[in-house]
């Protein structure tokens, strides 16, 4: 099977739009099988969305990774598509996009249904969402090597958005990496990594999208997108989170840190520091990672700090 998506630059007011040519035999989805979704078909899966959604998917526009697919819809919106394990949708449900919704004061595009479902013979759900289209194209991947334009407007319009969801109030359980995070997860990561004697307890909670990397933000106006991990967690996650997909670029890592410094100074904040940072130094490092050295001087200056009280 070949699958070729059409390249094309996202602009304002369009949807996202990437190259992906994957070449295999036609794979099925079953249980006890490695999912991979960019190498095995979703055809099957497809159609039943264009079904439940009653919208027909653009098949030029059609991005596929390995545990979501994505595309743009004749209405002018956008579907997402995710795979996800039973034992990675915790008691909360699996709803983000949707409960995200009701959220105030942050730019994300309108939400406006969804459909779930589970297979008989998989131990798994697949959820899609159709959203609007963003306001323009991804600022980058995960994690950047390159600095991107962004404006001073670009910035006030982040902070903006991240005070109103730190302000607000939820019962979820935030999700990063799509592991619940709690007291005892944020302990052991940070013990995992660094020996050095001091407290890894959480003051203070609030909502965070838990997945705020550069891959999830447009600009150039700024939207903020794929709400499916936030919830509830330590203050400072997100700020941590955008700080460490930055580190290859210092200049950039450096801006992260003065626009949310308010977070980054606060004991909370230089734990999820820690936590951000554990994850690059941690066992599965990789020696030519470029955010290896920076990562490592931030963690002792923070681990100082903590011990100064």
């Amino acid at each position: 099977m070949r699958l070729t998506a059409t390249a094309r630059a996202p602009a304002p007011g369009t949807s996202r739009r990437i190259t992906a040519t994957v070449t295999s035999m036609t794979l099925s989805v079953s249980a006890g099988q490695a999912v991979d979704l960019r190498v095995q078909s979703v055809d099957s899966v497809l159609d039943r969305v264009e079904r439940s959604l009653q919208v027909r998917l653009l098949p030029d526009t059609v991005v596929r990774k390995r545990r979501s697919v994505g595309a743009r819809t004749v209405r002018d919106t956008w579907v997402r598509i995710e795979r996800r394990s039973l034992d990675k949708i915790p008691d909360q449900g699996w709803n983000g996009t949707e409960s995200a919704a009701r959220l105030e004061g942050i730019a994300q595009p309108e939400w406006h249904g969804c459909v779930v479902w589970r297979n008989p013979d998989e131990s798994a759900m697949w959820r899609a969402d159709e959203t609007g289209l963003l306001p323009g194209a991804p600022v980058g991947s995960a994690i950047l090597s390159e600095a991107p334009e962004l404006t001073d407007d670009w910035w006030e319009a982040l902070n903006a958005s991240l005070d109103a969801l730190a302000a607000q109030d939820t019962g979820r359980i935030a999700t990063p990496d799509t592991v619940t995070i709690t007291q005892a997860l944020v302990t052991e990561s940070i013990r995992g990594v660094f020996s050095a004697d001091f407290d890894t307890t959480v003051e203070r909670w609030v909502p965070a999208h838990a997945d705020l990397n550069w891959a999830n933000m447009t600009a150039p106006t700024f939207s903020l997108f794929d709400w499916e991990d936030w919830g509830s967690a330590p203050l400072g996650l997100d700020a941590s989170s955008l700080w460490a997909s930055s580190l290859a670029v210092p200049a950039l890592a450096d801006r992260v840190r003065r626009e949310r410094r308010s977070d980054f100074e606060s004991r909370d904040g230089k734990l999820m520091t820690l936590f951000a940072c554990s994850k690059i130094l941690g066992p599965y490092a990789h020696p030519e990672d470029p955010r290896l050295e920076l990562a490592r001087r931030m963690a002792e200056q923070v681990i100082e700090e903590l011990q100064a009280g």
